[in-house]
């Protein structure tokens, strides 16, 4: 099972060591960054799951940082603030973060908060092995996919991959990305066209059998993402 991975944004180096052994000891993939740039190029080239963001940043704060993150992903952000006003816990959350803890804070506490919000950000349950995002339905045994009530049969690859677009829903994946998670062992060179071949027939069965063109969708310059449609 791939790891989730958390990308902590934090100018404090305890706070960041001391975090990222948790997290590790937790079963986490961690990235750590000392500051918001640096932060934000991780967020551009790694699969991120969950951030945790300092609001007080050297060279930007966490504010802005939110903010270039919501404009492009709906991952879950924690964020982190020295100041228990209730004005910087508004500011944190009207900009898109999705919870805040006060420092210092106890690591159970936040612990128990990621588990929360990456249950929710991902908007997926399980039910009697059948997993749901919004109106699409995925069943692990059969390898089949249900939109708004239409059954579609995937072969094992096109759901996997699939499973991949899912989990990173709204936030775009580029093919080295995608080639990591689906094919680690194997040797796709950069002009090799398997993982295109993939998403074009995949597209093709969502197409032909719910009519979801617009399933998944093409980031120029980037690679594939995941935009979720309308329940009916």
């Amino acid at each position: 099972m791939t790891r989730m991975t958390i990308l902590i944004i934090d100018d404090d180096p305890d706070i960041r060591a001391i975090l990222k052994d948790n997290l590790e000891l937790d079963g986490y993939a961690v990235l750590s960054a000392p500051n918001g740039r640096a932060g934000l190029d991780f967020f551009q080239r790694e699969m991120v799951d969950l951030v945790i963001l300092d609001l007080m940043l050297p060279d930007m704060d966490g504010i802005q940082v939110c903010r270039a993150i919501r404009a492009q992903s709906s991952v879950a952000i924690i964020m982190l603030t020295a100041k228990d006003g209730v004005s910087d816990k508004v500011l944190g959350l009207e900009h898109g973060a999705d919870d805040y803890l006060v420092k210092p804070f106890d690591y159970l506490e936040l612990a128990a908060r990621i588990k929360a919000r990456l249950r929710r950000s991902k908007q997926m349950y399980t039910h009697r092995g059948i997993d749901q995002c919004g109106p699409l339905k995925m069943f692990p045994a059969t390898h089949e996919v249900e939109i708004n009530g239409q059954r579609i049969r995937l072969t094992p690859k096109e759901f996997e991959l699939l499973g991949l677009l899912v989990r990173f829903a709204g936030q775009p994946l580029n093919r080295e990305e995608i080639r990591k998670a689906i094919w680690p062992s194997a040797d796709l060179y950069r002009w090799s066209r398997t993982i295109d071949v993939h998403i074009q027939h995949l597209r093709s069965k969502l197409t032909q059998e719910s009519a979801c063109a617009d399933l998944i969708q093409t980031v120029p310059g980037v690679g594939y993402m995941l935009a979720m449609p309308a329940a009916e």
